[in-house]
């Protein structure tokens, strides 16, 4: 039987998961960075983010309603994420939409589900699925360490070329802005909620096992973005054949 691991020898695991499947090195996050991108590859995307990340508090909804009372800093850390994607100052979805508008889509054309593409559908059902379904400390690994955490790291790299690269002015991209700043800490109390309350070797290979999965839903999510949006503009011969 696997013995439980020290928190330490756990955090390294955690971190060790999202190694190789971290969606910032998937082909459209390079094509963001190296300035290959057009306006209307960030409107797509956009359209498809927003119903990834648009339903986040409804995710951890479900995560707060499987925490047990006696886990108050749990409970409290989820209240609070979810408070700030939805209420606090701007919700996060708007500071979304400004940017799609900026790059030349619509607020209708973003909150139209029939926009996003098969697999950005699949990763937004499996949020669902593993928020509803699953403990409340491996849906936390999943969420908050597998898809959240990796949030800065891909925000850091793409939000130098909107500047410079792509013009677009600080009010338009403040959405990036935003969560490089605020996911940091949502990521960083993740890891100490999964750390303190995965307390027995099956819950800790669980959570190991959805964080690879999360990161591995991200980086999949990322790449469909530009093999349905992006390869046929800048790829015409490969998508031809």
């Amino acid at each position: 039987m696997t013995e439980i691991l020290s928190k330490d020898e756990f955090r390294s695991a955690l971190q060790e998961a999202i190694k190789g499947r971290e969606a910032k090195n998937a082909s459209f996050s390079a094509a963001w960075a190296d300035g290959s991108l057009k306006r209307e590859h960030f409107a797509r995307w956009a359209e498809n983010h927003y119903h990834y990340v648009g339903p986040f508090a409804d995710y951890l909804s479900y995560v707060y309603a499987n925490t047990p009372e006696e886990c108050t800093g749990a409970k409290d850390f989820t209240l609070q994420n979810m408070y700030e994607e939805e209420l606090a100052d701007i919700r996060h979805t708007d500071l979304l939409i400004r940017f799609a508008e900026a790059c030349g889509t619509t607020r209708e054309r973003v909150e139209d589900p029939s926009n996003m593409n098969p697999v950005t559908r699949g990763l937004q059902s499996w949020c669902y699925a593993v928020a509803m379904r699953e403990h409340f400390v491996v849906a936390t690994a999943a969420l908050v360490v597998g898809l959240e955490s990796q949030v800065p790291s891909i925000y850091k790299k793409q939000i130098v070329p909107l500047r410079g690269s792509y013009g677009f002015t600080e009010d338009e991209i403040e959405f990036f802005d935003l969560h490089i700043t605020s996911d940091v800490v949502h990521g960083e109390r993740g890891y100490q909620i999964v750390l303190d309350h995965a307390d027995t070797p099956a819950l800790q290979q669980r959570c190991l096992q959805f964080v690879r999965w999360a990161a591995e839903m991200r980086f999949s999510y990322t790449q469909a973005l530009y093999d349905y949006y992006v390869r046929p503009d800048l790829e015409p011969a490969t998508a031809a054949a």
